[in-house]
């Protein structure tokens, strides 16, 4: 039985910000979301300077001129809609269900395609193991034991349904009936893999309140490899958080401009 015990977090796709080809305007931030957001939020005001060619009445941002200026000056005043035109999609892998039951709670701004275990024959399926149990102690082998067990009569079921709806035409129905009976045995520590979509702001949102040092432990260590990407990404979106340390060893989040 494969046990997995951290997450696997891959930047799937990311957007190209193209421009405009009658504004002549261009951002100094050669990273596409960053540029975006900050031509959104121009556009909010015609801020773009008297010679971009813009109509109507024009406005400037004194003091404010480069991109990482003018999206710590969005941060502070919480102007965060702007920040919902930069998307990115990840796929996340080695979590449990457990995991995917909390993260898919996150409604607004976000699209999720998960593993369906209807379809997929899990008869090999890897566990995650939660956090707070430690190898090789009497609740790591509790807990082993019960996943390997669920996997014995899941392997079971399995067999026996399917034997059960044999007579089912469609050999692809078959298999899907036989499949969501068997699932029904597996527990919350049962992998799943899943490819989420959001905006920046939804995620800002999701790390600041899933890397808490209320939130659990292994969303929260999925949302700090989350953020440790999306800072490398989009440093001036993202560059306000910061990960403690913490004296048991996990990790956790702190914002300077939070709920933008």
């Amino acid at each position: 039985m494969e046990i997995i015990r951290d997450p696997k977090v891959t930047l799937l796709a990311r957007q190209q910000y193209l421009g405009h080809p009658e504004i002549d305007w261009k951002s100094d931030s050669d990273v596409d979301a960053q540029a975006l957001v900050e031509f959104a939020g121009r556009l909010c005001y015609l801020s773009f300077g008297k010679e971009a060619g813009v109509g109507g009445g024009h406005k400037t941002i004194q003091g404010r001129t480069t991109n990482k200026e003018y999206l710590t000056n969005l941060m502070e005043v919480k102007h965060g809609s702007v920040l919902e035109h930069a998307v990115f999609t990840f796929l996340f892998e080695g979590i449990s269900r457990a995991l995917t039951h909390e993260l898919v709670r996150h409604r607004a701004g976000f699209a999720y395609s998960q593993l369906s275990q209807r379809y997929v024959d899990e008869s090999d399926i890897a566990f995650v193991l939660p956090p707070e149990i430690t190898d090789r102690t009497p609740a790591f082998h509790v807990w082993k034991e019960a996943c390997e067990a669920s996997l014995r009569y899941y392997r079971s079921l399995l067999d026996q349904v399917s034997e059960q709806v044999a007579d089912e035409p469609k050999a692809t129905m078959r298999r899907k009936r036989a499949r969501q009976a068997a699932r029904s045995v597996l527990p919350n520590s049962a992998e799943t893999k899943i490819v989420v979509t959001a905006n920046a702001r939804a995620w800002r949102h999701f790390i600041e309140l899933r890397g808490s040092p209320a939130a659990d432990v292994e969303i929260r260590r999925l949302a700090i490899a989350t953020l440790r990407l999306l800072q490398d990404e989009a440093p001036d979106i993202f560059g306000d958080f910061t990960v403690v340390p913490q004296d048991d060893g996990t990790e956790t989040v702190d914002v300077t401009h939070s709920k933008v």
